[in-house]
């Protein structure tokens, strides 16, 4: 059974109960669930997961207010159900579970006590961070302040910003995989081309993802969340491919095919999306006229590969 469905489980079977029992003036203040920093958060733990910082337990949220009235009593009634250790660990490591305040919780995050405010949070605060913010499950939250701002996470990414992003990402992808790639090889720079491959994978990988409207989680878990990914997951084998294939004569001549049926893949979705009006096979021209796509000013005039 994943992570999260045994956190679950234990706040249904027990978890609610002993609060409603011990703290029923508080009980419709607590947003509940699970979310955060872990692979469990993103049901992407397995056995290889329990090797370490491994307990039971669920998050509860709680606003300052409830905090300040009843802080201190809810954490004890959460020890109570999942153990002393586990609270502690949870306070000290940033862990998922435990008794968090909203604002911590999203602080760790965005830097704010919520969701980003403005277009400047957005694009530079990381997507892995954006995605622990946003990630697992909520099983109660009565007053909603707490999914308000997680909501805001998961789907208010300024459109402007987004295509700021896909720019940066294409003609990332277009300098490391397109031109580079090939060009170190011929330099017989083995080590520059395997650089130029990674660059290629991990801009394809954040592209992959702001074309289907989500947050790439970090980077050992970008993979896995692809699977779920509507447009273009099924790439994730490829990307897999360009990282672990041998980079021989013959080898290096499929990984630079693999990198233009890629991009060719990634030039037909954005125009499906109508981010683009280049016709070119080449990435970078496509950078440019997202670029022209963005209203905002501001964000228009930074450099094509920031973001």
């Amino acid at each position: 059974m994943a992570f999260l469905d045994e956190a679950k489980k234990l706040y249904e079977d027990s978890g609610r109960e002993l609060i409603h029992r011990l703290l029923p003036e508080y009980e419709g203040l607590m947003a509940v669930g699970l979310a955060g920093h872990g692979s469990e958060c993103f049901g992407f733990d397995d056995a290889v997961s329990r090797d370490h910082d491994f307990f039971p337990g669920f998050s509860i949220w709680i606003d300052d207010g409830t905090d300040k009235a009843a802080g201190v009593e809810i954490a004890r009634v959460y020890r109570s159900l999942c153990g002393s250790s586990a609270a502690d660990r949870s306070a000290l490591a940033n862990n998922a579970r435990g008794v968090h305040r909203i604002g911590d919780f999203y602080s760790r995050y965005t830097g704010s006590a919520g969701a980003p405010e403005s277009w400047e949070q957005w694009m530079f605060v990381p997507e892995h961070a954006l995605a622990e913010a946003s990630n697992g499950q909520v099983w109660r939250d009565d007053q909603g302040k707490f999914s308000r701002e997680r909501n805001i996470i998961l789907n208010g990414m300024p459109e402007d910003v987004r295509k700021k992003k896909i720019a940066a990402r294409a003609v990332k992808m277009a300098q490391s995989g397109q031109y580079n790639f090939q060009r170190c090889l011929r330099h017989g720079q083995e080590g520059a081309a395997a650089l130029a491959v990674a660059e290629f994978v991990q801009s394809a990988c954040s592209m992959i993802y702001l074309l289907n409207r989500k947050h790439m989680p970090y980077y050992k878990w970008a993979f896995k969340g692809m699977e779920r990914l509507e447009k273009l997951g099924n790439m994730k084998d490829a990307l897999e491919f360009l990282l672990t294939a041998a980079q021989d004569e013959d080898g290096a001549g499929i990984k630079a095919g693999v990198i233009e049926d890629m991009c060719a893949a990634v030039i037909a979705e954005m125009k499906r999306q109508h981010l683009t009006d280049d016709q070119s096979d080449y990435l970078e021209g496509h950078a440019f006229s997202v670029m022209e796509h963005i209203e905002n000013a501001q964000i228009r005039s930074l450099h094509v590969m920031e973001g």
